[in-house]
């Protein structure tokens, strides 16, 4: 199986490659924990089981302890999801949806004027949106790709609990490696790219992917998926129905030093200190972006009715969409290639409105089931101020799903 290739960078002046490593390949997913979904997932249970979909990662990690703005420590990246592939720039039908406006997502205001997604979507933390933007259009140019004047695509959300966030690690080469390294096949979750900083639910956070194939009788369409997942707080957290947030009773994100020196993170609880559903404070502080790729002919103004739907995949994660929390939505169809193509006359195939609703069924699971996949994958990590981020701890949330009776045999048992 092919893996996503992830360029970590573990001293900022080198890059080591990891492609198709056996710890990305065997990392398990919350299926293989028995946490149950709905729907049939495709072949890679990623959004790259959308033909043509490639995702790509650059990872940067370095340094330890005390926060030091410039130096570091870094927990930061890039993630590049390309609609069609690297080699082909034909733009694809596109629609965007902020749940709560907390946050950034560029280009977007040419999506709702033109109906069209026009290049990849880059994926990144809140203070490095800008150079990831000027360093996509540079990418762009340097591939062949032709325009007067391009609006890209670039997403944050806000890694500032871990990594220097205003020390600006993230640079141009890093964008660079992302989208040249991004490939279909197998998309490694967890603390990689953008999502290497990310909380999520009140644990460690950060990449996540799914997808659903639907029936033949409904149009055999897959519907595909990817999260960078930074919200939420852990009280209201919800996996496959279960009220799982209200049963861990120790602090999963805490200071494992000293008190950290961000004024916000004052209040941190101390890791060694057992005090039952105490938080980091500002538990909603964070983000999630959606992205959603389909290859169901869509229009633009459907994909602005499926992509709508994430927040219902949301809530079944426990979200409410916090004030402080930027939950930002992007969909694009790879149906009906040369649709940009300046000519007098087009011809598209569309869905009619009265199929739509197993896609919308597929784009609730999917994006319910990426962000547990986010959280599933990533493992603990002690950031700036040695403040930890704890992940899920798999035994104990299969005990919990099975007190619920809600765990499922996991698949080949």
């Amino acid at each position: 199986m092919i893996c996503t290739r992830i360029l970590r960078i573990v001293s900022l002046a080198s890059f080591v490659a990891l492609a198709g490593t056996a710890d990305a390949q065997t990392k398990p997913r919350a299926r293989d924990l028995g946490v149950p979904f709905d729907g049939t997932p495709g072949k890679l249970n990623a959004i790259t089981d959308v033909a043509g979909v490639e995702v790509g990662h650059t990872t940067l990690i370095s340094g330890t302890g005390r926060l030091v703005r410039g130096k570091g420590p870094v927990r930061t990246g890039v993630t590049a999801v390309i609609p069609r592939g690297r080699k082909n720039f034909d733009p694809v039908f596109g629609a965007w949806f902020p749940l709560n406006g907390n946050g950034e997502m560029t280009g977007t205001t040419w999506i709702r004027e033109s109906g069209f997604l026009e290049g990849p979507i880059l994926i990144t933390n809140t203070h490095s949106v800008g150079v990831v933007r000027d360093a996509t259009i540079d990418w762009e140019l340097r591939n062949g790709r032709k325009f007067l004047f391009t609006y890209p695509v670039v997403a944050e959300t806000y890694d500032g609990v871990l990594n220097d966030i205003n020390g600006f690690h993230v640079k141009a080469e890093h964008v660079f490696a992302a989208l040249d390294g991004a490939s279909s096949g197998l998309v490694v979750e967890g603390a990689v790219g953008g999502g290497t900083g990310m909380l999520c639910n009140g644990f460690k956070g950060g990449i996540g992917t799914s997808s659903r194939v639907l029936p033949v009788a409904a149009g055999g369409h897959t519907v595909g998926v990817l999260v960078q997942c930074n919200y939420g707080g852990r009280a209201g957290l919800r996996i496959a129905g279960v009220p799982v947030g209200r049963e861990f009773p120790d602090p999963a994100i805490c200071a494992a030093g000293e008190t950290p020196s961000q004024e916000f993170l004052r209040g941190m609880p101390k890791c060694a200190t057992s005090t039952s559903h105490q938080e980091r404070p500002l538990p909603e502080l964070g983000s999630i972006i959606v992205v959603v790729a389909t290859d169901a002919p869509l229009l633009p103004h459907q994909l602005d009715r499926l992509v709508k739907r994430s927040a219902l995949g949301l809530g079944r994660e426990g979200s409410i969409a916090s004030n402080f929390s930027g939950d930002i939505f992007v969909a694009f169809s790879t149906a009906n290639a040369g649709a940009a193509k300046d000519t007098a006359g087009i011809t598209l195939s569309m869905l009619a409105n009265e199929r739509l609703d197993p896609l919308f069924a597929a784009t609730v699971q999917a994006t319910e089931e990426a962000v547990t996949n986010a959280m599933i994958a990533a493992e603990t990590m002690t950031g700036a101020d040695d403040v930890r981020a704890a992940a899920i701890p798999h035994g104990r949330l299969k005990e919990i799903l099975r007190k619920y009776n809600r765990l499922a045999e996991p698949p080949g048992r």
